[in-house]
């Protein structure tokens, strides 16, 4: 089994974190554009971030992409000896 139970929760998790800094731009409202904010914090920073939200959306997002990624592993689709064909590199 080439994908133990540690380096599947690894690549998880790297995808995981990928997908975070993908989804946090989304829906930020800053002090500038909101009109308010507090006496000496910077205009830029923002109102209401919606973290809970934005973690669900990371971790369904990472979920379809993990799933993806193993189903095709196991369809035979991505392997190292395909992958290093296409790339033209001896494995």
């Amino acid at each position: 089994m080439a994908y133990q139970i540690s380096t599947g929760l690894a690549i998880y998790f790297v995808i995981w974190w990928i997908a975070l800094f993908l989804t946090l731009p989304f829906g930020i409202r800053s002090q500038h554009e909101d009109g308010a904010g507090a006496p000496g914090t910077d205009p830029g920073a923002p109102i209401l971030t919606g973290m809970k939200r934005k973690l669900i959306w990371t971790t369904i997002i990472s979920a379809i992409i993990f799933a993806a990624g193993m189903a095709a592993y196991h369809a035979g689709y991505l392997s190292i000896e395909r992958l290093s064909k296409l790339m033209g590199m001896p494995f």
